[in-house]
């Protein structure tokens, strides 16, 4: 084969035999092709094409006669022409060969070389040579890439933010196994109500994972389970079964409170006040007691230890078990579901704290109100929490806690979120809510319960 534009080979019949074409160039169809239309008289310059309208047909002996133009047929096509088969000009153009008028010439292709599979019958389509590189643009060549399309496999930052790394790093954070102290201890003991008398808010949650979160970062402690269901002290892995000392002994029989905390395992600065079922029946049998509203009041006090934190998870009522904490607490931790139910009950709530401000506690006062399991695809969400903000300023926490299914799972294994999934979105927000109520008590330091 030589290289000057014309590819002189004996096999151009596919047969191994010498065709009477003679070289085909490359630049354009071999004169008296099968499918030239005006034969050899049209190319009076060899290969040159020359268009000519008024031309006639091709006869048999233009260009070798008919055998050597079957001859040639097969050559391009793989096979000698059939009757039937679709006219020359309906046929697509491989790619190397120049169209005269509005008739397309299919280009040479030797046996050596791969031809195009070809349809017949089919749109024309230029190929583009191996050896030419791609154009930009143009009829055949590649659309310019739109700048704003990202492909689906691209993964998204949402997707690859945070990556395991992250989580792993947030987790070594949340747990603090180097046992420092890492959150501010206030210089005295913070006595937190958490209440709400709307039920399914996050009350006990709250309590657990604030109350493991602090421990976790050096400050002491005490969680009192003040519901008769006793879900704290589930969530902290404390037995509550009946016949074990609990806080309805503390209330009714006035037995010492540090003969009925129990340390919780694995986290050494965290002690619970378990509640049983007996708790149940303590509401009527206080009714009878002398200052039945100060009762745990009296026991915290009286506790020889000294706490950064005590946490009272209240029943979801405002009965005399929630009058006792509400009378024993200097702040009030109100956690507020993002639905419209939380809000309709919160104006009584408020009401009964200015009640029990005014007659029994005068240095009770709301303090903090957290925003829990927001739902950030619905817009009932952000109108809950804009309200909430607009009505109680800064006292609502920036952390905000996120509906995660981490939280809900984390009681069946009797831990919590903090410890059960450390890297979990649930965790990080319960985090960052006690990082936030630890600064504000540095920052305003309340008076101690002694």
């Amino acid at each position: 084969m030589h290289d000057d534009g014309r590819y002189d080979d004996p096999r151009v019949n596919g047969r191994g035999e010498r065709s009477a074409v003679g070289p085909v160039s490359r630049e354009t169809g071999a004169p008296g092709w099968p499918g030239d239309p005006y034969g050899a008289a049209a190319y009076p310059h060899g290969s040159d094409p020359v268009p000519r309208g008024d031309a006639p047909p091709a006869g048999p002996g233009a260009g070798g006669g008919a055998a050597s133009q079957a001859e040639a047929a097969g050559t391009v096509y793989g096979r000698a022409g059939q009757p039937g088969d679709a006219p020359e000009a309906d046929r697509p153009d491989p790619g190397f060969s120049a169209h005269v008028g509005s008739t397309p010439r299919p280009a040479a292709v030797l046996p050596q070389q791969s031809a195009p599979h070809v349809v017949p019958g089919a749109t024309p389509r230029a190929a583009v040579p191996v050896d030419t590189p791609a154009s930009p643009g143009g009829a055949y060549g590649a659309e310019p890439a739109d700048a704003a399309y990202v492909s689906r496999e691209t993964p998204t930052r949402e997707e690859d933010d945070p990556p395991l790394a992250m989580e792993a790093m947030r987790a070594v954070q949340i747990l603090n196994p180097s046992g420092e102290v890492t959150m501010p201890r206030p210089e005295r003991t913070r006595v937190m109500c958490v209440a709400n008398q709307k039920g399914g808010v996050g009350k006990t949650t709250t309590t657990v994972n604030l109350a493991v979160a602090l421990a976790l970062h050096g400050n002491r402690v005490l969680v009192v389970d003040l519901d008769p269901q006793g879900n704290a002290s589930t969530g902290l892995n404390v037995p509550h079964h009946t016949g074990v000392p609990d806080v309805y002994d503390c209330l009714i029989n006035s037995v010492p409170l540090e003969e009925v905390a129990q340390g919780v395992e694995g986290i050494p600065n965290l002690w619970c006040v378990p509640a049983t079922i007996d708790l149940a029946g303590a509401e009527i049998e206080l009714v009878s007691v002398v200052a039945r509203e100060s009762r745990l009041s009296r026991a915290i006090e009286a506790y020889p230890g000294h706490f950064d934190y005590v946490f009272i998870d209240c029943p979801p009522s405002l009965g005399l078990l929630t009058v006792n904490a509400l009378v024993a607490a200097q702040e009030v931790l109100i956690p507020i579901q993002c639905e419209y139910y939380a809000l309709e009950g919160l104006n009584q709530l408020i009401n009964n704290i200015n009640l029990v401000r005014k007659h029994l506690n005068p240095r009770l006062d709301v303090s903090t109100i957290l925003l829990t399991m927001y739902d950030r695809r619905t817009r009932l969400a952000d109108a809950v929490e804009q309200d909430v903000r607009n009505h109680f300023g800064d006292k609502v926490l920036q952390a905000v806690i996120p509906r995660n299914v981490r939280v809900s799972e984390a009681p069946s294994y009797g831990q919590s979120v903090m410890t059960y999934d450390p890297g979990s979105r649930g965790a990080t927000s319960y985090f960052e809510a006690a990082q936030e109520i630890a600064e504000r008590g540095v920052k305003e330091p309340v008076s101690r319960n002694a």
